[in-house]
């Protein structure tokens, strides 16, 4: 498979015309800017789909339409299992008829296998193809980058052969915009589509059809009936270890997950939360106070009471 192209027009950004976007990472609770001056390499899985019914097979699995790729070039998917669980999210980048999938490194393996299995007769080969290609990000656009399908802010990347190139772990972005990055935040199979933020960053189309969980997904969306998610806190001092419980009062409703100092991304009961906060209850991890920081993207749980 040659170099990952992104499509002419839709979602590819002129480079010498288009403003950086910085990323903001937060330390000891104060906002501070670091802009990428190149692009640098994130460790990723890549597995390449090809064949005539390459996008059939994999329209028939994944979460987004993939009959959108073409004008993208790029989406951010997942493929679920049949109880509508996260087996394992990914980015699917458009190649022709072909389509390489941009996945971490501890789930490409375990996705490799399951779709193995999916392949039946489907006139399809599978192969990854991780040391073949790299993943580049940057703030800013760059040649051959489309911006992040899941949040803009999360910056640009793009699949090219293999280079020299920094390695980084965008983490502190990330947690500061209040993305989970779910092959660390969340064990294979944990989280609904829903609790994973899927419809809040561009991962599920609940129009496209069937696809696999997609009976429990839109069941949940219909009946507003999502209540865990993942959501940011803040607090003061170093990092809150990993698992850490969070409590609403003397209740446990969930749990840290990755963070940095100030500031992690928690899975949480925020109907409780927020039921514990409207009756004047704090919440606490670890014996230190920490408060609710949700995004304004996030789509929290309806309240009993109608509140807000």
């Amino acid at each position: 498979m040659d170099a990952i192209a992104p499509v002419k027009g839709a979602g590819q950004v002129n480079v010498k015309s288009t403003k950086p976007v910085w990323w903001v990472a937060r330390q000891h609770g104060a906002a501070q800017v670091v802009a990428m001056t190149r692009p640098s390499r994130i460790e990723r899985s890549l597995i390449a789909v090809t064949g005539p019914d390459a996008r059939p097979f994999l329209q028939n699995l994944l979460t987004q339409d993939l009959d959108n790729l073409d004008g993208a070039g790029v989406a951010y998917a997942a493929l679920l299992s049949p109880q509508g669980k996260v087996s394992a999210d990914m980015f699917v980048w458009a190649r022709g008829n072909d389509l390489l999938l941009d996945a971490d490194p501890s789930r490409g393996a375990d996705l490799l296998r399951r779709l193995s299995m999916y392949k039946l007769r489907a006139n399809v080969a599978l192969a990854d193809v991780t040391d073949a290609f790299d993943v580049l990000v940057r703030d800013a656009a760059f040649e051959g980058a489309i911006i992040d399908p899941r949040l803009a802010a999360l910056g640009f990347r793009s699949v090219s052969p293999k280079r020299d190139a920094l390695v980084i772990s965008p983490d502190d972005n990330r947690i500061a915009l209040g993305v989970p990055d779910l092959a660390r935040d969340a064990q294979p199979e944990e989280v609904f589509a829903g609790e994973a933020l899927l419809e809040e960053l561009n991962g599920v189309d609940f129009d496209k059809g069937c696809f696999v969980g997609q009976e429990n997904v839109s069941r949940m969306k219909r009946r507003a009936t999502t209540r865990k998610k993942f959501c940011p806190i803040i607090f003061e001092g170093t990092p809150i270890a990993f698992g850490t419980p969070v409590l609403a009062g003397e209740v446990e409703i969930g749990s840290v997950r990755t963070g940095v100092a100030g500031r992690a991304i928690a899975l949480l009961r925020l109907d409780r939360a927020l039921d514990a906060l409207a009756a004047g209850k704090s919440l606490s991890a670890g014996d230190r106070a920490v408060r609710l920081d949700p995004p304004p993207w996030l789509i929290l749980p309806q309240r009993e009471d109608g509140a807000d």
